[in-house]
């Protein structure tokens, strides 16, 4: 993993949903495009809300929100994951996507579409890339190099059978071949803003390391979808294309998240909020 130049200030854990984070001299500011909600059994049919009801509503669903990540590096905009975009997707009682709120989140950090450099995708999920491109395959993104796993590009572009909204296929096909990187190892993508494969919730899935110095901010898609997972191992995500690899995967970058300068934050963490875990006997998340 890749690191700038050397920081000035420290990192802190944003005080509210949707306060930057400062890592370095670089900021991050979560921006919540809609909602996401999931009853219990989206992290596997053996869950109940019982013991967990500040996560689980009084109706047992879990409220959470559809993160994407603005990263100003100072000589970059980067955006890490591109929401449901202007859309809703019922999956029955397990899951409810409603989208559409990024460009005004943009606009509320000051930036317009057309400042955006790059696109990180941590993956190609409906809910991460549903912004990229309009319903006739234009980007809304025009200036912006859109980067994500090279084995996503196999599993959902090339792959008439996936979920892929045919609009983003056909954007992502018949857009400049020299705007898509396709990653399959640890790369920098500008300086200070590195990926590295996490697979498992799906085959390409990348987290995205945002760093300044001695500090790191990981942005963790949906490689960790809450925190909860920390004490509730056996809990899965219902995307999962391998679960068993997705919960190693887990338990690697939670060992990251003890380093004392490393927070971290995934795309559906409840208020877009980041933490880091307390090591010891009684590991637990802090945030």
């Amino acid at each position: 993993m890749h690191h700038g130049s050397r920081a000035r200030c420290p990192p802190r854990v944003p005080p509210r949903s949707g306060a930057p984070m400062q890592v370095g001299e670089i900021d991050v500011h979560p921006i919540a495009d809609g909602t996401f909600r999931a009853a219990p059994g989206y992290f596997g049919d053996h869950v109940t809300a019982h013991g967990h009801e500040d996560f689980f509503d009084r109706h047992g669903q879990a409220w959470m929100p559809i993160g994407c990540f603005l990263v100003r590096t100072g000589s970059h905009v980067v955006l890490v994951d591109a929401g449901l975009g202007p859309d809703l997707h019922d999956d029955g009682p397990r899951r409810l996507l409603v989208g559409g709120q990024l460009p005004t989140g943009l606009r509320a950090a000051g930036v317009t579409p057309d400042e955006v450099d790059v696109v990180i995708c941590t993956h190609l999920h409906l809910d991460h890339c549903g912004w990229l491109f309009d319903l006739v395959g234009r980007p809304v993104f025009p200036r912006a190099d859109l980067w994500f796993g090279a084995a996503d590009w196999e599993h959902f572009v090339l792959d008439p059978r996936s979920r892929m909204l045919d609009h983003i296929r056909h954007g992502m096909r018949s857009t400049d071949p020299a705007r898509i990187h396709l990653v399959d190892g640890d790369t920098t993508v500008v300086p200070g803003v590195d990926v590295t494969p996490t697979p498992g919730h799906t085959p390409g899935h990348l987290s995205v390391i945002v760093s300044s110095g001695i500090h790191r901010a990981l942005l963790l898609g949906d490689a960790v979808t809450c925190p909860l997972q920390l004490d509730e191992p056996t809990w899965y995500a219902m995307g999962d294309v391998d679960p068993q690899l997705a919960a190693r995967v887990r338990e690697r970058l939670f060992r990251e998240l003890e380093g004392e300068n490393t927070y971290g934050a995934g795309a559906h963490f409840p208020e877009l909020r980041f933490g880091r875990v307390m090591a010891g006997q009684m590991r637990r998340w802090i945030g």
